[in-house]
């Protein structure tokens, strides 16, 4: 009789035993071999989340799965009993709901369902029509039983928002409310985590309005951004606030809240996500006179534009271009920091986008034409 192997084992994209796990940035494994050929295809999201990945991202060794898998072919597991094998959603969900369940059987159940919730789009839409949604968000609540139990939520809420056919839903049934109470008032992985499911949530474009209207969502964002004690937590903030601001009445919001001098220290601290968002801000008109009353505000673009990757160069060409246009001072700054000599060399770039916006950048400072 043939190994049964766990779903763990394989890998997401070859469905095959991984020999080399390695793990992404997004924190899922893959096997080197199909992750390389994914990012050697030019993709820059993952996967399984569809979340953006860095320019040059990071393949981290898994070293304890790898040893896992090793110790597996080895030595077979003893067979898994019934219930263990092939868990009951309803069962697992009724264990959540239920107020006389103990902490460490919802824990359980939650780890049950998050596995659940990896397997495909199949599982989680059935998990999502046995009731699923609720029971999570009945998990989130912050007289709950502590930040264990409420990262767990958080990371099945998450996957769960993966599929667009459940982000309306998502926020239909409430989950904004409870995302945000986390974003506040959580722990940093906790606040991390619901970000992330900010930034899933609004690849809709309905759901962009919504959670930016929705009181205090963009503000935990912006708070989070400042005082995340994890850099994780500032990187996946600037995430969900970049989702958001392509949403143009969510701009106003973002800049009303105090973002752009947080987003101008982290861009100068080297956080290129921050200049990311910048770049989308700086398409109205308050992002641009919040942008331009910060000091030294042209060389935290100059900086980005030696140093940052390709992705970040191109946002600060372009930043840097549509503050020129309206102000003589950030013209006669930039061309006092150099930026025409950088724009020239950039003229060379491999990459197109960054060619073309340092053109436009060049002609800007030639002529500087007035911004409407």
């Amino acid at each position: 009789m043939a190994t049964q192997f766990p779903d763990d084992f394989k890998c997401p994209i070859s469905l095959e035993i991984m020999s080399d796990p390695v793990i992404l940035s997004s924190g899922h494994t893959f096997d080197r071999a199909s992750i390389q050929r994914w990012l050697d295809s030019g993709h820059r999201t993952c996967p399984i989340t569809k979340l953006p990945l860095p320019d040059q991202p990071s393949l981290i060794p898994n070293h304890a799965l790898r040893s896992l898998i090793s110790n597996f072919t080895r030595t077979p597991l003893p067979k898994p009993q019934l219930e263990h094998a092939n868990p009951n959603p309803q069962t697992l969900i009724s264990v959540l709901t239920s107020k006389s369940s103990p902490l460490e059987s919802k824990l359980e159940s939650l780890t049950q369902l998050t596995k659940l919730s990896k397997r495909d789009s199949a599982s989680r839409r059935k998990l999502t029509e046995s009731g699923a949604v609720s029971a999570v968000l009945n998990c989130l609540k912050i007289d709950s039983d502590g930040f264990t139990l409420q990262e767990k939520a958080l990371s099945l809420l998450l996957n769960l928002s993966l599929d667009d056919d459940n982000k309306v839903g998502l926020v239909a049934e409430g989950a904004v409310s409870r995302v945000v109470a986390a974003l506040r008032f959580g722990s940093p992985d906790c606040r991390a985590i619901a970000a992330t499911i900010i930034t899933s949530l609004a690849v809709v474009e309905v759901n962009k309005a919504t959670i930016g209207d929705y009181p205090y969502a963009i503000n935990a964002l912006v708070s989070l951004l400042q005082n995340g004690k994890l850099i994780r937590e500032k990187k996946e903030a600037a995430t969900a606030l970049y989702a958001l601001t392509s949403f143009p009445e969510n701009r106003k919001r973002v800049v009303s809240c105090g973002a752009v001098p947080i987003l101008m220290r982290l861009a100068d601290a080297g956080l290129e996500r921050a200049v990311e968002v910048l770049s989308i801000l700086v398409k109205c008109k308050e992002g641009r006179e919040e942008m331009m009353r910060v000091s030294g505000c042209v060389g935290v673009f100059v900086k980005m534009l030696k140093t940052g990757s390709s992705r970040a160069v191109q946002c600060s060409l372009f930043t840097l271009s549509c503050l020129c246009c309206c102000s003589q001072q950030i013209c006669g700054d930039s061309r006092k920091e150099g930026v025409w000599d950088i724009c020239m060399g950039l003229l060379e770039d491999d990459n197109e986008k960054v060619r073309r916006n340092a053109n436009n950048l060049i002609q800007t400072l030639s002529g500087n034409p007035s911004m409407q």
